[in-house]
C-alpha cells in the first residue's frame, strides 16, 4: 500500500480530537477503508508518532485495530501541519520542487514556512 500523507494528517487530527484516556478502536476516516487507516496508523506507530497500535486479524482479513494517543513527537509534527494553509503550502512546495512528501521533508518544509510566517508577523508588529 502506498503511503498517503493526507491520510496521515487526517488520522492524527482525528486521534487528537477523539482520544481521551483509553484506546480508540477501528478509527474511521471518511473516504478511506479500514485497511488503509489501520496500515497508516501502524506507520505512525513505527515512526514514533503514535504511542500504541494493535491489530487483530481473522485469517488474512483485518478484524479490528486500536490506537492510543499521539506521542510528544507526534504532537510536534501535527502542530507543524495542522493549519490547512500551511499544509497546502507544504504540498505545493514539495510538488513544485520535485521533493517527495516524506516525514522529514514535510517537517523541514513546514518549519521553513512557519518561520517565514513568523518573521513576517514580527516585521508587521515592529512596523518594518
Amino acid at each position: 500500500m502506498k503511503r498517503d500523507m493526507d491520510l496521515i494528517r487526517k488520522i492524527m487530527l482525528r486521534i487528537e480530537e477523539e482520544y481521551v484516556s483509553t484506546a480508540i478502536y477501528n478509527l474511521k476516516v471518511d473516504g478511506y477503508s479500514a485497511d488503509q487507516v489501520a496500515t497508516h496508523c501502524k506507520m505512525l506507530y513505527e515512526a514514533g508518532l503514535l504511542a500504541d497500535y494493535k491489530a487483530q486479524y481473522a485469517g488474512n482479513e483485518l478484524y479490528m485495530f486500536g490506537v492510543s494517543n499521539l506521542t510528544w513527537d507526534g504532537y510536534d509534527y501535527l502542530d507543524k501541519i495542522r493549519d490547512d494553509t500551511v499544509w497546502k503550502k507544504v504540498k505545493d512546495t514539495a510538488k513544485e520542487h520535485g521533493v517527495p512528501l516524506m516525514l522529514d521533508t514535510v517537517k523541514q518544509i513546514s518549519t521553513a514556512i512557519i518561520s517565514a510566517m513568523t518573521e513576517g508577523a514580527i516585521k508587521a508588529i515592529a512596523g518594518v
